[in-house]
């Protein structure tokens, strides 16, 4: 007798079915809606992502052949292939971003007190993605003349490099513009590469009092205003308050800014950051910029390990509910990684959690000791009928 159910049974517990029934309704997702639910779809979505379905027959065919096991899934029968194809197409990919949202609740509940700096200050990244489509079968992601895109602009928070914040756009709008819709709190500290260099920008957060780190492009006008005294036995090579000079310039953001010179000892060049916070050691500033990297590495694990850059529909709707998904789909594998005392990378665990998708096993066991075999299932002796 198996005591537990499958492992993706188990995942699936994490949602709680009261929260999604009640973003159903508050949606009408499900509004004339004959036999095929919402969860259905979300299962059948999600088994998309970690099963790593390649198109509708896949994810059908996947859930079919496992039929004796989808009863605890929530599911009566697999679906169609039309019918999941229509739902994609008709309901309201806003469900998935609030399914996205209610587990990002959960796993920032596991990263409290988890930081890398000791300031107290929310530390964030921002940073955007291309996603390229094919123009002739996606006519509504018009990017340049022959190719069409979506654009994926995010913001990562350090504590535990979860994505708080995602806004998915046509191809051509600059990361500057996206930058303005981050919900970023007073006190936070904010770091980009120079794709976002835009003074107008910063003056908006200086005067919010939000602080940045980001690097410094090499034209930029600016003049000396006072040179701050640096140890000649660190790697950094100047420590300086600027101001900016271009008359455009200047009248976009006439505050005082903090430029910071630091040899990179491993690429062999100087690296100039620019930020306006002045308190902090220029080394700090130099550790902040280099954890940026991980926004870096988060679009490439989901890129690499999860199903965002080809889909499985062409319509609008269809692709948002797939980006959702994988991005519901990322936020389950770090609470796993939370949750765990292993240290799992990311991509193994998306490997390995594949192939035990429908095992019967404790999936809190299997996560801290992945490689011990099952336990052997308990046989409970029949009770023999004694007829006196």
């Amino acid at each position: 007798m198996n005591q537990f159910n499958s492992v993706f049974g188990q995942i699936l517990q994490i949602f709680s079915r009261n929260d999604f029934q009640r973003e159903v309704k508050a949606l009408q997702a499900e509004k004339g809606s004959k036999g095929f639910s919402c969860w259905d779809q979300f299962v059948a979505m999600l088994f998309c992502q970690l099963g790593q379905a390649h198109s509708l027959r896949e994810i059908c065919g996947g859930i079919a052949c496992s039929l004796g096991k989808i009863k605890h899934l929530g599911l009566s029968k697999a679906p169609n292939r039309s019918t999941l194809a229509y739902a994609n197409e008709h309901r309201p990919w806003q469900l998935f971003e609030r399914v996205f949202h209610q587990l990002l609740g959960h796993c920032q509940e596991l990263t409290k007190g988890k930081r890398k700096f000791r300031f107290k200050n929310k530390l964030y990244s921002i940073d955007a993605t291309l996603i390229e489509l094919c123009l002739s079968m996606y006519d509504w992601a018009k990017y340049r003349k022959t190719k069409g895109a979506i654009k994926l602009h995010m913001l990562l928070d350090h504590d535990g490099y979860l994505p708080t914040f995602v806004h998915i756009s046509d191809g051509k709008m600059h990361e500057v513009k996206a930058a303005r819709l981050f919900p970023l709190t007073p006190g936070s500290v904010v770091t980009m590469d120079r794709g976002y260099m835009d003074f107008a920008l910063f003056n908006e957060w200086i005067d919010k009092g939000i602080y940045f780190v980001t690097r410094m492009k090499n034209n930029a006008d600016y003049e000396v205003v006072e040179k701050r005294t640096v140890r000649p036995d660190t790697s950094i090579r100047k420590d300086e308050i600027i101001r900016m000079k271009g008359y455009q310039t200047y009248k976009k953001c006439p505050h005082g800014l903090r430029r910071i010179e630091v040899w990179d000892e491993k690429n062999q060049q100087i690296l100039v950051f620019l930020t306006n916070h002045f308190q902090w050691a220029a080394s700090t500033i130099a550790r902040i910029y280099q954890d940026r990297w991980q926004i870096e590495t988060f679009f490439k694990t989901i890129k690499q390990n999860l199903k965002i850059k080809t889909f499985v529909g062409t319509s609008f709707n269809a692709v948002m509910i797939q980006i959702w998904t994988a991005l519901i789909a990322v936020l389950l594998l770090k609470y796993l990684q939370l949750k765990s005392k292993l240290g799992w990378a990311l991509s193994n665990l998306v490997a390995l959690l594949r192939m035990q998708l429908f095992v019967y096993r404790d999936l809190w066991i299997w996560i801290d000791q992945p490689f011990q075999p099952p336990p052997v299932p308990i046989d409970y002796e029949q009770l023999k009928l004694v007829l006196n």
